[in-house]
C-alpha cells in the first residue's frame, strides 16, 4: 500500500509539472513574445551604433518587439538594413517614421517608430516585406553629434583666433585701467546715485507748532451770539507746512522744518483756543452740520514768514471781517504784528513768528470781544 501511494504522489508531481510548463508557454504566448508577429524592413542612411539583434523597437515609447536582424545593403555600402518583427496589432502606417532613440545617457539604443496618419495606407512590400521610412539624420549617435558640434567650435576658434586674441587683450587693458582709478569710480558711482534719488535718506524735518495766547485783560462782557470761525483762506504761498523766510523782496525760501499742520488749519486752530483761553469757550466753534451762527468770523492770511530785510524780523498779518447772520460785514480790521528775530535758523525763525502770533491773536479777540 506504501508503494502504491508512493507512486501516486510522483505522477501527481510529474502531472503538475507537465501543467507548469503548458501554462508557462501559454503566457510566453500571450505576452513574452510568441504571438502573432509581423515583419518589417527599415532601411538605414547612415550608421546604426550600438543597435544589436535583440534590441527592443518602440513605438510612440511602447514596446511593440525587437530587431531580429541587421546587414549591409550589398548594393549601397552607406546602408544599413534593419529587419523587426512586430506585433501584429502595431498602427504601422506608410508615413511611419523609424529613428534611433538612446534609452538614458548611457542606455543602449533603441529602434523608434513615431507618426503616421489614421487615413495613410499600410506601407508598400518590396520583396514581401513591407519597407518603411528612415529620417536620414535620425541614426546619428550622441557621440557622433557631440564629435561634429566639438569640430565645428574647434574650426570657429580657429578661424577667429587673431580677433579673440585682441579680445582678450583689450579686457586686460580695461581691468588694469579699473585696478588704477578705483578711488574715482567710486566718486562716479556715488554721484550717479545722489543722481537717481538712491543718496542715503535725509533725517526728518523738524516740526514746530504755534502756540495760542493765554493772557488776557479781565473781560466780565457776556458774549450776546454764536461765533464760528472757518478755516482761514490764503494765498497758495501761504497754504503750505513750511516754515518760509523772505531773503530778498521778491525772493522766497524755507527751513529745513515745518509746521505741525498746514497753516490755515493751525491757525485756525489757535484762534479757536485763543477765544477759548480769554472766556469765550461757549461762543465759538468750528462750522459745523446742524449749528446755526449768528456771526462769523473770516480771516484771510497776508503773511506768515521771517523777513531779512531791513533786519532779521517774524512778520505776521491777518485781514478779519465779521460777518452777521443775515450778511452783512458788522466789521473789518488788519490786524499786524512784527516781531524783530535774533538769529536765522528754524528754532529762532518759529520763536518769533510765535511771538508775532501770539501777538496778533490776542488783538483780534479783542477786537472780536468789543463788537459781539
Amino acid at each position: 500500500m506504501e508503494t502504491q501511494a508512493r507512486y501516486s504522489l510522483i505522477g501527481l508531481f510529474t502531472l503538475c509539472v507537465i501543467a507548469a510548463a503548458f501554462g508557462f508557454v501559454y503566457w510566453l504566448r500571450g505576452t513574452g513574445g510568441f504571438g502573432e508577429r509581423e515583419t518589417y524592413r527599415v532601411v538605414f542612411e547612415s550608421p546604426v551604433t550600438g543597435v544589436l539583434p535583440g534590441s527592443p523597437v518602440l513605438f510612440n515609447g511602447i514596446a511593440v518587439g525587437d530587431v531580429t536582424e541587421l546587414r549591409l545593403n550589398p548594393d549601397d555600402p552607406n546602408q544599413v538594413i534593419a529587419t523587426l518583427s512586430l506585433d501584429r496589432s502595431t498602427p504601422i502606417r506608410s508615413d511611419t517614421q523609424a529613428g534611433l532613440v538612446s534609452q538614458g545617457l548611457m542606455g543602449a539604443p533603441s529602434i523608434a517608430l513615431q507618426g503616421g496618419t489614421p487615413a495613410a495606407p499600410p506601407p508598400s512590400a518590396r520583396g514581401g516585406t513591407p519597407v518603411l521610412k528612415a529620417d536620414p539624420v535620425a541614426s546619428q549617435d550622441l557621440s557622433q553629434a557631440a564629435r561634429e558640434a566639438l569640430r565645428r567650435l574647434d574650426a570657429l576658434l580657429a578661424d577667429n583666433a587673431e580677433p579673440l586674441h585682441g579680445i582678450l587683450a583689450n579686457l586686460s587693458t580695461f581691468s588694469e585701467a579699473l585696478a588704477r582709478n578705483s578711488g574715482r569710480l567710486d566718486q562716479i558711482l556715488e554721484a550717479l546715485e545722489r543722481l537717481g534719488g538712491g543718496a542715503p535718506a535725509k533725517a526728518p524735518a523738524r516740526i514746530y507748532d504755534l502756540s495760542a495766547p493765554h493772557a488776557f485783560p479781565p473781560n466780565d462782557k457776556i458774549a450776546s451770539g454764536q461765533l464760528v470761525i472757518p478755516e482761514p483762506s490764503a494765498l497758495v504761498l501761504f497754504d503750505t507746512q513750511k516754515i518760509l523766510v523772505r531773503p530778498q523782496v521778491e525772493e522766497r525760501a524755507a527751513f529745513d522744518a515745518q509746521w505741525s499742520d498746514s497753516l490755515p488749519k493751525l491757525v485756525q486752530a489757535k484762534i479757536i483756543q485763543s477765544f477759548e483761553n480769554a472766556n469765550y469757550p461757549q461762543a465759538v466753534a468750528r462750522p459745523t452740520e446742524g449749528l446755526t451762527a449768528d456771526y462769523q468770523l473770516l480771516i484771510d492770511i497776508r503773511s506768515f514768514q521771517v523777513m531779512l530785510l531791513p533786519g532779521p524780523r517774524a512778520d505776521v498779518e491777518f485781514s478779519a471781517k465779521i460777518l452777521a447772520g443775515d450778511g452783512r460785514i458788522v466789521g473789518a480790521h488788519i490786524v499786524h504784528a512784527s516781531v524783530p528775530v535774533q538769529a536765522t535758523d528754524a528754532a529762532a525763525a518759529v520763536a518769533g513768528l510765535n511771538e508775532a502770533f501770539g501777538e496778533a491773536a490776542t488783538e483780534l479777540v479783542l477786537w472780536v470781544s468789543s463788537l459781539i
